[in-house]
């Protein structure tokens, strides 16, 4: 018994002792700003977005300010794609950098014609089925047949209500960079049109890619790519419409087929 007394003695005594000396007790509120800025370019973003920058107004403070953000953008490769135009907002550049995708809905047929305006249906229309060749890109599994009269399908993107505000548009004027596969079948010729607007708030047209008539004839997956570049002020909206048809005018599908459309703005330099 004595020896249990002894024990809770000793016990008692180990846990009056302060656990760190009082000079050795670090305060984060008394690190320097530029420590603090260190610790939290080492951390998730959103982790210092959601967490961090509520602690208190110096943790704060240190992550509205402009370097740190420039500083994460160098850190994680986001330069923009035309080094004579400075972000404005550093912070806004680096999360539209970060969360760059594919503004089509439904580009592969997954969702049947979910998210597209039919603007022509000729022949027998639309349809969506599985592929009948294999796609460069494992992952497309489905796409978009024509008919043998002309068949347009198109998707009008609000680049405000996709996070891109005005101010970001027209100061920094981000890379658009667009592509769509399309492919013919092997038994039946086919034409490929495709058409993309940039418009301005009043859907004026401030820059067109129009190319010519493709003409196919070998069954295979062909991609079409262009880049919009210094458009100017004003874009608001993307229209991107494409389709087309066969050549033979056979009853059915045998027209075109289109998959995995993209259209992408892109602040940052690609590597």
């Amino acid at each position: 018994m004595a020896q249990i007394k002894s024990s809770n003695l000793a016990k008692r005594r180990r846990s009056d002792q302060p656990l760190l000396p009082a000079e050795t007790t670090i305060s984060f509120s008394a690190l320097n700003m530029d420590v603090l800025e260190e610790i939290f370019l080492r951390l998730p973003s959103h982790l210092v977005v959601c967490v961090c920058q509520s602690v208190c107004l110096q943790w704060k403070e240190v992550i509205d300010r402009a370097s740190f953000w420039r500083e994460r953008c160098k850190r994680e490769g986001y330069r923009p794609s035309d080094q004579s135009k400075i972000p404005e907002d550093w912070r806004l550049f680096y999360f539209l950098c970060k969360q760059r995708r594919n503004l089509i809905k439904n580009s592969c047929g997954e969702e049947k014609l979910n998210g597209w305006n039919i603007e022509k249906k000729g022949g027998d229309g639309w349809w969506v089925g599985p592929l009948r060749t294999e796609h460069p890109d494992k992952n497309v599994k489905k796409d978009y047949a024509t008919s043998f009269g002309m068949c347009l399908k198109s998707q009008l993107i609000d680049l405000k209500k996709e996070g891109y505000t005005s101010s970001f548009m027209d100061t920094f004027q981000p890379d658009i960079k667009i592509s769509d596969w399309y492919s013919p079948r092997s038994d039946c010729h086919s034409q490929y049109e495709v058409c993309v607007d940039l418009l301005n708030q009043n859907m004026e047209v401030v820059q067109r890619f129009a190319p010519e008539t493709v003409i196919c004839y070998i069954e295979e997956w062909n991609e079409m790519t262009h880049l919009f570049q210094n458009y100017g002020p004003g874009v608001r909206y993307i229209k991107f419409v494409h389709g087309g048809k066969d050549l033979r005018w056979w009853k059915g599908f045998y027209g075109i087929r289109l998959t995995n459309t993209c259209v992408e703005i892109c602040p940052a330099r690609e590597a």
